[in-house]
């Protein structure tokens, strides 16, 4: 390592700084942004040499221009650095010279860089997330305009499927003018939303067709291909992780602990996680609590039952995604299909 770079990215520029091993400052510039601009300015540099770079919204092109330039892209974690960088003021180049104090002394706390074609892909699925909740909120504000003026639908456990449109919009005519339009709005943009749907799941089906990884997860009980896919994308390489216990970590399903003495503490799930890995493991978990009645024969039914006893209903649901995310990393790992609890104890007792 012959030189170390760091860059403080920010949305219309980025403030570089490049050292030797030994601290020397060899050259700092202050960089308008542009594409092509940051590999310009690493043209200069020693090809190899790495580069820190804090994880911001726009990260994806300026990590694209390292690996074009020949560099190594280091993702630091920010609020990590912040706190090892232990700096009373805060600027543009004390958050450079930080990061390249944190690299000399090999202590810089980076994250995985997913690979360009792993990046593109995961647009498929989170976009496709976005549509649907924002579909659920429409769908919420219409069951309110209808509850605000007191009409039910009778005996109609779903009000938007479409054997029952007919009579919804009949449901809509006793509503004020105002309302009724602004409801029929809404409905109109609740089809166009499912559509859109629908059109992106035909494209993750054919963008997925026959991927070995993507049906070794879709084996885990109450993960469906889409969340398949999902959970394989955020997963990523499974061999970053150096047990079950760090992707369920990651993926936000394990407690806080705080321990001092013999006092123990578990607090509540960690925020500053995958959220679309959590998303997929806690949709998974509710998928199998919806069936427990046709899946009672199911390790993780019996767990969602016996934590619900015990604790209720929210910390169960975390307790069946804790396992689906631990169980993942061996699907992943050994590349084999899911098993039940019993038929492992069953093959280890006759091998």
């Amino acid at each position: 390592m012959s030189q170390i770079i760091a860059l403080d990215v920010h949305k219309r520029y980025s403030v570089a700084g490049v050292e030797t091993p030994d601290g020397k400052i060899v050259k700092d510039e202050r960089i308008r942004h542009r594409r092509g601009a940051i590999r310009e300015f690493l043209a200069d540099c020693e090809p190899g040499s790495p580069v820190a770079v804090e994880t911001i919204g726009s990260w994806y092109w300026v990590v694209q221009e390292i690996e074009e330039a020949g560099m190594v892209p280091c993702l630091v974690h920010a609020r990590k650095a912040r706190a090892r960088i232990a700096e009373t003021n805060k600027s543009d180049t004390i958050t450079v010279r930080g990061l390249n104090m944190l690299q000399r002394t090999h202590s810089l706390p980076t994250i995985w860089v997913p690979p360009q074609l792993l990046r593109d892909l995961r647009e498929l699925t989170r976009t496709r997330m976005y549509f649907v909740r924002m579909a659920t909120g429409l769908k919420n504000r219409v069951h309110s305009e209808l509850a605000k003026y007191g009409i039910e639908l009778e005996g109609v456990s779903d009000i938007f499927r479409p054997r029952v449109r007919e009579e919804l919009l009949a449901a809509c005519e006793a509503l004020p003018t105002h309302t009724r339009f602004v409801t029929l709005e809404q409905l109109d943009y609740v089809d166009h939303l499912q559509e859109e749907t629908a059109y992106f799941a035909q494209r993750i089906a054919e963008a997925f067709d026959g991927n070995v990884e993507v049906e070794l997860v879709d084996s885990l009980p109450g993960i469906g291909f889409i969340l398949a896919v999902v959970v394989w994308l955020e997963v990523g390489d499974v061999t970053r992780f150096n047990s079950p216990g760090a992707l369920a970590t990651y993926a936000g399903t394990t407690p806080r602990l705080e321990q001092s003495g013999r006092k123990l503490v578990l607090g509540g799930v960690r925020h500053d996680v995958n959220r679309y890995l959590k998303w997929a493991f806690v949709e998974a978990a509710n998928v199998i609590c919806l069936n427990q009645d046709r899946w009672s024969g199911l390790y993780a039914t019996d767990l969602y039952r016996r934590v619900r006893d015990k604790r209720d209903h929210p910390k169960a649901i975390v307790a069946v995604a804790r396992h689906l995310a631990e169980s993942t990393y061996w699907v992943l790992t050994k590349h084999e299909p899911y098993r039940e609890r019993g038929a492992i104890r069953k093959s280890s007792r006759g091998a």
